[in-house]
């Protein structure tokens, strides 16, 4: 085993290398203007599930479907996506990636019309088919170009662009998406007896075209300007010298990384369920309408934009691994609150979780990916595949709050729910607090 001392995450001083280094702040403009853009469609489908379940009368589990086909293209795709970046370079990616979430998009339209909820879930495959080329880039891509000792800072600046996405998806969901008419099941027979109940449907499935339709459209666009940039070679000793590319073998050789795997398998699934079943869970603890609901899963998206810009400075004075691993403890015991406290307090808890779990995504990437060389970009086709967690914790999530509910504690279903995500984060607490001793274990001689 090597003893080699891992680069340090974050130091202070005169002696600190420059963020973003001379003649990369084009490119990385264009690069954080796409964390944005993958920000709008992952929280409009906290949207879709509620206007789904009205539309097409779907239970939570069939609704959580939504997340499932999403994030299986982050799945399937991350992995050609490394292979054909390995060959064509990152603006190839970045470019496949925006067609693909373009056209995704614009696909919301015939699936409105048709009125098929299968349809919908393609289209959501194509989206995430393209975000996944894109993140597979975008992360590493910002990790590269300057100096190691601030990859984990700069990617953490531009994943604080992320969040503004996350906020606009959110808001734009609640405004043009959600009708704010909610039937009672009295009203929902009756509108079935008097045979207008598919009118509805239909109008509730139509609301979902202009948003789609106005972010394919940008989408294609922002392609089309990438497309006229000169972007630099990435030369970096993390992408190895001549046709060296790596393999994927020797990946296994990194405790660090194969850790990071798991973390970003179920910090994803917790963040992703977290906000697929907020407005229901505001819903059940507060009865409060759609709109309101919508509102405030909003502001749990500004909390996750503030943590994101306020762990980024965190960080020129304390190391990633160790703020993350206090966020990750306050998290489980905000979401242990949000269980056994329904109502207001619990509700509160919820919102206040996103804070913190804001700076895991980059940051576990960042630490993930340390000490890979050439085999950087496979390493983060993997871990942009860990994403997959937000597909599979999410319909779990539907399932236990349909089946699952303590009585004695009071504890309903959709509170009950949430014990997925308190697992995610006590995951990437202990990833947190074990990461200095697994990376100083540099590579692993045996298997």
């Amino acid at each position: 085993m090597s003893n080699a001392t891992p680069t340090p995450v974050a130091t202070a001083g005169p002696g600190r290398p420059r963020l973003i280094p001379q003649g990369m702040l084009l490119p990385f403009f264009l690069v954080t203007a796409l964390f944005f853009l993958w920000g709008i469609p992952h929280n409009l489908n906290d949207v879709l599930i509620r206007q789904f379940m009205k539309a097409f009368a779907l239970s939570r589990f069939r609704a959580g479907l939504v997340q499932s086909a999403f994030y299986m293209g982050y799945f399937l795709l991350a992995m050609p996506a490394a292979l054909l970046m390995r060959r064509y370079g990152y603006k190839f990616g970045f470019m496949t990636g925006l067609v693909l979430f373009g056209a995704g998009a614009i696909l919301f339209w015939p699936a409105a019309v048709i009125g098929q909820y299968g349809f919908f879930l393609v289209a959501l495959f194509v989206i995430a088919s393209g975000l996944s080329f894109l993140e597979t880039a975008a992360n590493p891509f910002i990790v590269q170009i300057g100096d190691p000792a601030t990859a984990a800072q700069r990617l953490n600046l531009a994943q604080s662009f992320n969040p503004l996405g996350d906020i606009t998806g959110a808001l734009a969901g609640t405004i043009f998406i959600f009708s704010g008419i909610e039937l009672s099941p009295a009203q929902t027979q009756a509108m079935q007896a008097a045979e207008t109940y598919g009118a509805y449907q239909h109008h509730e499935t139509m609301r979902v075209i202009i948003p789609y339709i106005v972010l394919g459209s940008i989408t294609l666009l922002w392609a089309v300007l990438i497309g006229m940039t000169r972007f630099p070679k990435i030369t970096s000793e993390h992408e190895g010298r001549g046709e060296d590319h790596g393999h994927f073998r020797d990946l296994l050789r990194h405790p660090s990384f194969l850790a990071a795997v798991f973390a970003q398998f179920m910090y994803v699934g917790a963040q992703v369920g977290t906000w697929s079943y907020f407005i229901q869970y505001i819903q059940e603890s507060t009865h409060e309408p759609e709109k309101f609901a919508g509102y405030l899963l909003t502001g749990t998206l500004v909390a996750f934009a503030s943590g994101r810009f306020v762990s980024s400075a965190l960080m020129s004075y304390v190391r990633a691994d160790r703020l993350m691993a206090a966020y990750a403890i306050i998290n489980v015991v905000l979401v242990a609150i949000g269980i056994l406290f329904t109502g207001w307090i619990g509700l509160w808890s919820i919102f206040l979780t996103s804070f913190f779990m804001s700076l895991m995504f980059p940051t576990i990437f960042a630490l993930g990916i340390q000490g890979l060389g050439a085999n950087t970009k496979i390493g983060g086709s993997l871990l942009v595949m860990a994403i997959v967690g937000g597909g599979v914790m999410t319909p779990l999530m539907g399932l236990i709050s349909q089946s699952g509910h303590i009585r004695s504690m009071q504890i309903p279903g959709i509170a009950l729910a949430y014990l997925l995500p308190l697992l995610g984060y006590c995951v990437v607490a202990l990833y947190s607090l074990l990461w200095p001793a697994l990376s100083k274990r540099g590579v692993l001689s045996r298997i």
